[in-house]
């Protein structure tokens, strides 16, 4: 039986999830009688870590007989909440789940706490090493690790506490992965970290994330495109602005990790930049790159937010010309020094969210009007559906999952662009 791993979260959840699949049949979990299912968490917020128990509790009613073995970074930051259910075997940590030592001899059934969980302090890891994967099942688009953990101590966040302090992959390491995945016909690859713009500054000459995507293009050119998960505006360099203005194989989208429009918000959650650092940012990127495409994160209802100070979060969504909006309420998290200030009314919160994804949903209306009539290049994921460049959803009916079809769009139905394709060309 082949193991079944369920993933939460980031894109880099869903690379590494690839790397446990491979360690983990390594093992020889893929032999077990009844199998195995491993869940890969996140602890972004309670509600995906609510998600993660109802899952579990569900796989174990459907599979009563299989191997349950939790991790990822809910595992990692509180690790008796997943050994306290009687549905799960093991629980392993962040650096655990990456070797296939941690999957040989699983502990027997009902064994007691202390031999379920597997996790050591991910404070002390100081690499990260380069896992190699030859392909990300069910995807037209391959995810490549350049960095984890983050240095950052932002106070609604316990992602550090679950991945750790900032490391990155080596630049030829990283090169190499990019190689491996375009031979093996990706025609894109989407670089991804926790805190990715920190990228090489634990590495000999501490080189930068634009010189690590100029070394990628230049030494890739099998690579048709190289996509950015996440960045941080105010940590871009000099290398990477230029990458953006002139390296036509590097997609016109940028998702940037914002979380709030108010000054005092900012530096409530102990961010690096203010509201008009963003703006000005997002001008700047515009008329270096046309027509490129933002998306963002930002939290509604941080603790101690005003209503005027959450219109300078609602108003931030035009004055960036944000399109691709995730919005999150705000969750408290245990061990955050956010959890322990002033909290704003859960009513409230919802109420403010609902606001901001509507303003993000007319704001992608808007966006979708604009490319009508438009020429695009769509990366098709699956029959039927695709990706701009700008990473805009987009119908086409025309290639397999991992060709890009040359269309024009033809409209749009308020949630993804209509196209009709020019032409095909295998990836």
């Amino acid at each position: 039986m082949a193991v079944d791993i369920v993933t939460f979260g980031c894109r880099l959840n869903t690379y590494e999830s690839e790397v446990m699949r491979r360690e983990a049949e390594t093992a020889g979990l893929g032999g077990l009688e009844g199998g195995a299912v491993i869940f890969n968490t996140c602890a972004v917020t309670a509600e995906a870590v609510r998600q993660a128990k109802q899952s579990i509790r569900k796989a174990r009613r459907e599979s009563p007989d299989a191997r349950i073995i939790v991790t990822g970074c809910a595992a990692q930051t509180d690790p008796a909440a997943f050994v306290a259910m009687d549905e799960v075997d093991l629980v392993l940590g962040n650096e655990e789940k990456l070797r296939s030592s941690s999957y040989r001899a699983l502990p027997d059934f009902g064994v007691n706490d202390t031999e379920k969980a597997r996790v050591n302090d991910i404070m002390s890891v100081r690499e990260t090493a380069s896992h190699m994967v030859d392909a990300i099942e069910g995807r037209a688009r391959a995810f490549v690790q350049v960095q984890n953990g983050c240095d950052h101590r932002c106070t609604f966040c316990i992602i550090p506490f679950g991945r750790g302090n900032s490391r990155s992959v080596p630049m030829g390491a990283v090169v190499e992965q990019v190689k491996r995945l375009a031979g093996n016909g990706y025609a894109e690859i989407v670089l991804t970290g926790v805190d990715m713009t920190s990228y090489g500054a634990d590495l000999p000459g501490a080189p930068r994330l634009g010189k690590l995507v100029k070394t990628i293009l230049k030494q890739v050119p099998d690579v048709k495109r190289l996509r950015l998960s996440s960045i941080d505006s105010i940590e871009a360099d000099d290398d990477l602005l230029d990458a953006i203005a002139n390296e036509n194989r590097l997609m016109p989208h940028l998702h940037l990790s914002l979380q709030a429009g108010d000054d005092m918000i900012l530096k409530r959650m102990k961010r690096r930049h203010l509201r008009d650092d963003s703006i000005r940012f997002c001008e700047e990127v515009r008329r270096l790159r046309p027509g490129i495409v933002f998306g963002a994160d930002i939290i509604a209802g941080f603790p101690t937010e005003t209503e005027a100070m959450f219109q300078n979060s609602l108003g931030i969504v035009e004055e960036c010309g944000l399109t691709h909006l995730h919005v999150f309420p705000f969750s408290p998290r245990a061990g955050t020094p956010a959890a322990r200030m002033p909290q704003v009314d859960r009513a409230v919160v919802k109420a403010r969210a609902a606001r901001l994804r509507a303003a993000g949903d007319a704001a992608y209306a808007g966006h979708l009007a604009t490319l009508a009539g438009t020429r695009q290049s769509i990366l098709v994921e699956r029959d039927g559906i695709g990706r701009t460049e700008g990473f805009t959803l987009t119908a086409i009916a025309a290639g397999a999952p991992g060709d890009i079809v040359d269309a024009v769009v033809t409209g749009h139905d308020g949630r993804q662009l209509l196209a009709s394709p020019l032409s095909a060309r295998a990836a």
